[in-house]
């Protein structure tokens, strides 16, 4: 059915002069984390609370900049710290100062995310004074780090800049708005073209999620001037993952069900799995007709899908939409799952499939090169132009349950998953 095969590791393409040259300190930008206060994380955010756990557990000085509605904010490890223990539950969230409850209004999370920043700020600066305080505070040789591109602005890279020795790091975790810009809107492109048009002047250094993701950087680069070096990294799995599985619950949903994890955005291709499932329902025994479950926030500018999910018949009774679901209840859930369902047209890596692939869950998708690369022949492969593939495969998992008596030895054997130590191995020598 499919193999157990993965790759895991990471590949570099960069000078050794970037590891013989290593960084005084560190500088994160900090502004998306914070922004997860009150809301779950997407697979990005997953990426900058990664990074931000890695910088302040790393030996190596530290410190992190958050823009504000007044301006700029600089943190030393210790501020970095506080965040992080209020990120994770560890610490509340202090009480608004009266500053932020003139500023913002009631419920609005900057409330309490400006009030925790500016109490543990060891400097402050209105935009056009940013570069005084980096030259302050900053020792030469400083390595500043973007995970996500907010707030990657000629302004910030300019007082970057002005630090003696300084350089400049970014995570590109794909090139899809630019790839595939029929699935993005117009200020999506402009916006990466934008930032791809930054790093090439500004950059020292590219980071990034897979060799799928490196060779568009590296084609979109090409054209305004030469490529910084790049290194690649797979992205690990939180280390808590597993412990979400073992001691959580998922949600009561009758198996056997698929789940299908994600922004729900035309690029994820849910309307293919509508289609799917309104196919399978029309010939099959509603008493043995697998659940779909779609897991994930709506996304922008995504209203023909929006509207395809809520008209479908099936809705409230084979397929089920929960756009707010705990990590935990999202990791036990799909641990009880038939499978994991990616008909996704483009991505830069995929968290999904790889968390499924970690639990001996069977992953079906698109042949996507990232799939190859990361998955090797663990997923099942089907093209999404044809539906009578996909139906076939969805209800050979649904015979092969181990709970219907499979005897499949392969079916639900896990695989062992690429390691956020691994990734930061890798780029910290770097960075």
């Amino acid at each position: 059915m499919h193999g157990s095969g993965i790759r895991t590791g990471t590949t570099t393409s960069r000078p050794d002069a970037l590891t013989e040259n290593p960084p005084t300190a560190r500088l994160l930008e900090m502004t998306r984390v914070l922004a997860l206060q009150g809301r779950r994380p997407s697979g990005v955010d997953r990426v900058c609370l990664a990074y931000l756990r890695a910088i302040v557990a790393d030996e190596l000085p530290c410190f992190g900049l958050v823009r504000t509605w007044l301006g700029y904010i600089l943190l030393d490890r210790k501020g970095m710290q506080a965040v992080l223990a209020c990120l994770e539950g560890e610490a509340p969230w202090p009480a608004p100062d009266l500053l932020s409850r003139l500023r913002h209004g009631a419920g609005d999370r900057r409330q309490v995310t400006d009030t925790l920043v500016r109490r543990h700020a060891i400097a402050r600066a209105r935009p056009r004074f940013l570069k005084h305080i980096l030259r302050r505070h900053l020792p030469a040789g400083v390595a500043y780090i973007n995970v996500d591109q907010t707030q990657l602005t000629d302004r910030v890279l300019a007082a970057v800049k002005s630090v003696p020795e300084a350089r400049v790091s970014v995570f590109l975790h794909d090139t899809i708005p630019l790839d595939h810009p029929h699935y993005q809107t117009p200020e999506a492109v402009d916006k990466l073209a934008a930032i791809l048009r930054r790093c090439s002047a500004q950059a020292d250094q590219i980071l990034t999620n897979s060799e799928t993701s490196a060779a568009g950087i590296r084609k979109h680069m090409a054209k305004l001037g030469p490529v910084p070096p790049i290194t690649v990294a797979h992205l690990g799995l939180e280390a808590d993952f597993f412990d979400f599985v073992d001691n959580a619950q998922g949600l009561e949903i009758a198996a056997p069900y698929f789940v299908c994890i994600g922004t729900i955005e035309p690029r994820k291709n849910i309307p293919f799995l509508l289609t799917l499932w309104e196919q399978m329902a029309r010939s099959a025994d509603p008493e043995k007709m697998p659940r779909l479950v779609i897991c994930g926030r709506r996304g922008w500018e995504s209203q023909r899908v929006l509207d395809r999910l809520d008209n479908t018949p099936l809705r409230g009774k084979f397929v089920l939409e929960f756009n707010e679901l705990s990590d935990s209840a999202l990791a036990a859930t799909l641990a009880g799952s038939q499978g994991l369902l990616f008909p996704s047209r483009a991505e830069g890596f995929g968290l999904p499939p790889l968390e499924a692939a970690a639990l001996g869950i069977p992953v079906v998708s698109d042949n996507l090169p990232v799939m190859q690369e990361v998955l090797a022949d663990y997923p099942i492969y089907a093209s999404v132009s044809d539906v009578y593939s996909w139906e076939t495969i969805v209800w050979s998992l649904v015979a092969a349950d181990p709970a219907a008596g499979s005897t499949d030895p392969d079916l639900r054997k896990p695989v062992c998953p690429p390691t956020w130590e691994a990734h930061f191995n890798a780029v910290l020598r770097v960075t």
